[in-house]
Order: C-alpha cells, then sequence, then structure tokens
C-alpha cells in the first residue's frame, strides 16, 4: 500500500450561520455597524477581509452576496438560548475511504448567561464514500445552567469496510488489508459538579459488532486471527455492553476553540456478560489538556495533550483495541491513516503551537507534533515510538462559537503524510 494519506475535502457549499431558540433566556446581543459599507460609486458592498473588528467567512459570503444580515460584531457577551450553528458539506479523498461525500454540522449554545458558562457542543457528520463506507457520527457535550450537570454523547452507526496493519509498533505500512464491519456505538454519560469545574459520573457504553471479516488477507495467519485464536473471540458478531465511571475537571470555556484552561477526563469502563457483553474486559482512558494563552493581547496559544488508552483485564473485541485515530473524535495521530497502529495499550501524547496571522481573527495558524507507542501482542511491553509532526492553517468559520475550519499537512515518521481537515480545533 501506498505510505501516502491523501485527505482533502472541499467544501462546495457553505450555509449562512444562523441562531435557533434553545431556553428562553435574557439577551446580550449589541446591534453595531453593519457588517458591510455601501459604496455608492461602484454599486458593490465592501468585503470586510482587514476590518479590525471580528470577521468570519459568513461574513465574507454576506458581503459577495450583498446582503445585510443582522449579525452583531460583538463577541465577547454570551448569548444564553442561541444556537450557533455551522454547516459544512464538502467532498474530498483519504487513503481510508478513497472519494467521499461529507455534510459536518458544528452548533455550538450556552444555557445561562454567567461568564464563567461552559459552551455546550454538537457535532454531527454524514459521510459516504466510493468504497460504500457509511459513516454517521453525532458527539455531544451538553451543558446544564450554571455548568451543574454535563451529558456526553457518542453516537455512531459504521458501514465501514476499514484498512488493519496488524498489532504492535512492528507491524508493516505496506501489509495492509481490510477488516470489514458493521458497528452500532451507543455511548451516554451524565457528570455531576462536586466543585468548580470537577465532575464525578456514571454512564453506560455499548458497541454492536457485527459481520467482523477480513478481505484479501496476507497469506499465513494474520494478528486478526491469531487474536481471536489465542483469546477465543468470536470474531463475527460480538457485543461490548460496560458500565462506566467518570472523573471530569474541565475550566476550559469553550471547548470548540480553548484559548486557556485545563482539562482532565478519566473513563473506567466495565464490560460484563451480566450485562450482555461477550466478554468481560476492563479499559482505562486518560484524557489530559492544558491550554497557556501567551499572551493578552496577541492570538497565541500553546495547548498540550495526552491521550493513555489501556486495557486493566480482559480482551477487547480486536475491532475496539486501542488504535490510532479512534479517539471520540477520531483526532489523535495526524500524519498518520486512521487504524495504522492498533494494540491493547496506547500511550499518545500531542503538543501544538497556536497563533493569529490577521487582526480581524479570520485567519491564524498552528504548529504541532505528537508522538504515540503500542504495546505489543507477545509481551504487552511498548517497543517503538512513532511521531507525526506538521502545521495547518486555521480560517474562521463562525465568529461567535469561535469555530474554526481547520487545514493541516501532517508526516509521521514511518513515510506516512497528508493533508487534514477539521471542523474545529483538533483538541
Amino acid at each position: 500500500m501506498s505510505g501516502i494519506s491523501f485527505k482533502i475535502k472541499i467544501a462546495f457549499l457553505i450555509l449562512t450561520t444562523y441562531s435557533l431558540p434553545v431556553a428562553k433566556a435574557q439577551e446580550h446581543i449589541i446591534p453595531l455597524d453593519q457588517v458591510k459599507i455601501p459604496d455608492t460609486t461602484s454599486r458593490k458592498y465592501h468585503i470586510p477581509i482587514f476590518d479590525n473588528g471580528e470577521v468570519d467567512l459568513i461574513d465574507i459570503g454576506n458581503g459577495v452576496l450583498n446582503k445585510f444580515p443582522d449579525r452583531s460584531k460583538d463577541t465577547v457577551h454570551i448569548d444564553a438560548g442561541k444556537l450557533h450553528s455551522s454547516l459544512l458539506p464538502g467532498i474530498g479523498y483519504s487513503i481510508e475511504t478513497n472519494f467521499e461525500i461529507e455534510l459536518s454540522y458544528l452548533g455550538g449554545f450556552y444555557t445561562s448567561n454567567e461568564n464563567n458558562a461552559n459552551q455546550s457542543s454538537i457535532l454531527a457528520t454524514i459521510i459516504f464514500t466510493r468504497l460504500h463506507q457509511l459513516l454517521i457520527p453525532v458527539v455531544s457535550s451538553i451543558w446544564t445552567k450554571n455548568n451543574q450537570y454535563n451529558l456526553q454523547t457518542d453516537w455512531r452507526y459504521l458501514v465501514y469496510p476499514q484498512e488493519t496493519y496488524g498489532l504492535g509498533g512492528y507491524s508493516s505500512l505496506n501489509k495492509g488489508y481490510i477488516l470489514s464491519y458493521t458497528k452500532i456505538r451507543l455511548y451516554s454519560s451524565i457528570y455531576k459538579v462536586i466543585k468548580t469545574d470537577m465532575y464525578v459520573g456514571v454512564g453506560y457504553d455499548f458497541d454492536d459488532l457485527l459481520d467482523g471479516h477480513e478481505i484479501d488477507p496476507p497469506p499465513g495467519i494474520t494478528d486478526f486471527e491469531k487474536y481471536n485464536i489465542e483469546y477465543n473471540q468470536k470474531g463475527t458478531n460480538e457485543i461490548a455492553s460496560g458500565a462506566t465511571l467518570h472523573f471530569l475537571y474541565d475550566t476550559r470555556r469553550n471547548s470548540i476553540n480553548p484559548s486557556a484552561g485545563n482539562f482532565i477526563n478519566i473513563s473506567y469502563r466495565a464490560n460484563l456478560n451480566m450485562l450482555g457483553s461477550s466478554e468481560n474486559w476492563q479499559s482505562l482512558i486518560i484524557d489530559l489538556r492544558k491550554y497557556i494563552p501567551l499572551s493578552t493581547h496577541s492570538k497565541q496559544v500553546i495547548a498540550f495533550w495526552t491521550y493513555e488508552w489501556l486495557t486493566i483485564n480482559g480482551n477487547p473485541p480486536y475491532d475496539l483495541l486501542p488504535s490510532i485515530g479512534e479517539d471520540p473524535y477520531s483526532n489523535t495521530g495526524r500524519g498518520f491513516a486512521q487504524g495504522r497502529f492498533r494494540g491493547k495499550n496506547m500511550l499518545y501524547v500531542e503538543s501544538e503551537y497556536r497563533f493569529g496571522i490577521l487582526r480581524n481573527g479570520l485567519l491564524g495558524g498552528v504548529v504541532f507534533a505528537n508522538s504515540e507507542s503500542f504495546s505489543e501482542q507477545t509481551n504487552n511491553q511498548f517497543a517503538r515510538i512513532y511521531a507525526g509532526y506538521g502545521a495547518g492553517i486555521r480560517i474562521k468559520f463562525n465568529k461567535f462559537s469561535k469555530t474554526n475550519v481547520a487545514f493541516d499537512y501532517a508526516f509521521g515518521t514511518d513515510g506516512s503524510k497528508g493533508i487534514f481537515l477539521n471542523l474545529g480545533e483538533v483538541f
């Protein structure tokens, strides 16, 4: 297989941001000057690319279309009860999917007007690919008034033949082949505040893996077959059903585009036969993030992320083993194809430097680097470390929710490289 993971998605239509009522609450929208200034000479309107006020792609689109939207330039005040939505259709290509058609929705809103209110977010995507893959993930984080409760969901339906390369750090990029599943994922958790910005939670995770099978595997016994034989896995139809316990500490006020704060999320999952699971096994995920603003007068931020995904006991189904790009937002491992590395335990770290380019916030940039290691199947030891690195551009899509369109070019130390697109920050 090629060492290039070329993932580029081109927006062919951008729909105007709109606001919908979420809950009745006092609003603080301050009408300012219109975004566009009439030019009586040319009868065209000014497109505010270099204005000093906050500008996003919606403003640019409205300028091109000669519209006068009632959009405030005030992006500081919290507007409880307003849903700020970004809708991004696109086409693309990646080594995992071949050509694809995608529609991504990202919504952000507040449920109260307090300055320390956390922003709720909903991310939903529909992707159909030339390889007849269908991906429908819906991931949300909803905060109640005064940040008393946080409801998190990760629901997915996937018909997703995906390339697999084997287990551990010695897997080869040139020996990938297709492993096909139909997957249903239903994860839900609720968190309760125990002190300011600190929460404990409980939840339930359900995975239904249907019709798991290999397509044109290489000669000999594959790691998929070895794993299923050694651990008596069914391989074709498996259910993982488990209760979850969570600890959350989150001082970020905007999870879509954090500029400061800390994030700690520790999740323990116990899959049990008594809950309908095919096997008994337990896992632990430790997700730590820190955001350091370098100046109060600029948009420079250094962000750090570490993601540890560990199998505590038992043997998860092969497709539920820790794997690169399989975190809730599929963002680990820029520089590598999703599923490039897999093992019973995963260690991951990443850092990113974010900076503004235009004063109006329309354009920014990032540089980043990550490293990852996976335990070996034979001795459960971490033997190899891989690294990815790259740079990217950020274009402000929605100035109210601070949503950026992220274009990154990344390299992996095993020869992987490619373009990666996100609606919102990677972490």
